[in-house]
């Protein structure tokens, strides 16, 4: 897939940084208040007014924090929200192109390929945000059309009362002990899980072969992540294939589960983030990316159990550093050109 190529996304200079922390600094008041998230993001707010359309594909509760944090630095800002699984929204946003353009001003969803579509279609504009340089430019799209927001890796869960041996790796969940024992999302429905299938075929370790035998071991394929954590945490399921917030989470809540990134790479999507060029609010657009990968915006990711896109905003708690993960990152232009043929590919080892 190639695209054409414009320039890439603002970046804020080491003396245009300096002079932020220093006119931070010089303006806060007495009673340490200038030290709170709100009163530290509003520093950077443009005032930004009107309504903004939101396609997403995170969880209700999570995109609802999200627009109130938002809100507190934009509060002339209407935010409206349309919250589906990736697939949902592709099949959306391509019924609106045919009759009269997108309705959104942005999406935050999933998996790069969907992005680096839209990019190709010329769906979406060049970001207009100044942080791009300050992230884990592993997810910055070096032509400016998207942005990472979160790691989010997928791992390997386990039920503890049901499973004594945890697999540690994604080879040994195509062993026959596993067999009728995992559980797994849709890629028809998962951006995540279609991403992660490709990853999975592309990986020589792993490939066609590893693909056929987990699905010899005839894993329940639920819609998406959120089901697979919860059949793992009530037992239906002993093991789930499952984004690694859905099951720290479920298990803080004393559900008797527990995870293992796999030996042999994690995969991750990144939930990127862009503005539509049919975005009848493009100022509001890009302020709403910019908090979303401002440190602010990446604590409040942090708080949601999301592993962030900077080095400045901690981790969530039980969760491991970017560093000690073997984290996979595979040519992100051959996953976007191979995806739908490995979704199709998935579908048909299942028939």
């Amino acid at each position: 897939m190639q695209r054409t190529k414009y320039p890439a996304l603002a970046v804020v200079s080491v003396a245009s940084l300096a002079s932020l922390a220093l006119l931070t600094a010089c303006s806060g008041s007495a009673d340490g208040a200038e030290n709170s998230p709100a009163a530290t993001a509003s520093s950077t707010a443009a005032g930004a007014t009107g309504t903004l359309t939101v396609y997403t594909s995170e969880p209700q509760a999570k995109i609802d924090e999200l627009v109130a944090a938002y809100n507190e630095v934009n509060p002339e800002v209407s935010v409206e929200v349309f919250r589906a699984g990736t697939g949902e929204l592709k099949t959306r946003i391509a019924t609106e192109k045919e009759t009269g353009g997108i309705q959104a001003d942005v999406i935050l969803a999933a998996d790069v390929p969907t992005f680096e579509a839209y990019a190709a279609e010329g769906d979406l504009q060049v970001l207009d945000i100044d942080n791009a340089g300050e992230l884990n430019q592993d997810i910055v799209d070096p032509e400016g059309y998207y942005v990472g927001t979160r790691i989010i890796p997928t791992v390997i869960a386990y039920n503890t009362t049901l499973v004594d041996s945890a697999p540690e790796s994604w080879a040994e969940l195509a062993d026959e002990e596993y067999k009728g024992m995992i559980a797994m999302p849709n890629p028809d429905v998962s951006g995540a899980a279609a991403f992660n299938t490709t990853v999975w075929l592309e990986t020589p370790a792993l490939g066609e072969n590893w693909l056929k035998n987990l699905i010899k071991n005839e894993p329940t394929v639920l819609e998406s992540n959120g089901p697979v954590g919860q059949a793992v945490a009530a037992g239906t399921s002993g093991i789930g294939i499952v984004v690694d917030y859905v099951a720290r989470e479920l298990a803080a809540k004393g559900s008797p589960l527990s995870l293992s990134y796999p030996s042999d790479g994690v995969p991750y999507v990144s939930q990127p983030a862009g503005v539509f060029n049919d975005s009848k609010n493009p100022d509001a657009a890009n302020e709403f990316v910019e908090f979303l990968v401002s440190k602010e915006g990446q604590e409040l990711a942090v708080a949601q159990s999301y592993l962030p896109v900077r080095e400045d905003a901690g981790v969530p708690s039980g969760a491991p550093s970017l560093a000690d993960l073997e984290l996979l990152n595979p040519d992100l232009a051959v996953i976007a050109e191979k995806q739908a043929s490995a979704v199709a590919k998935f579908n048909d080892l299942l028939k």
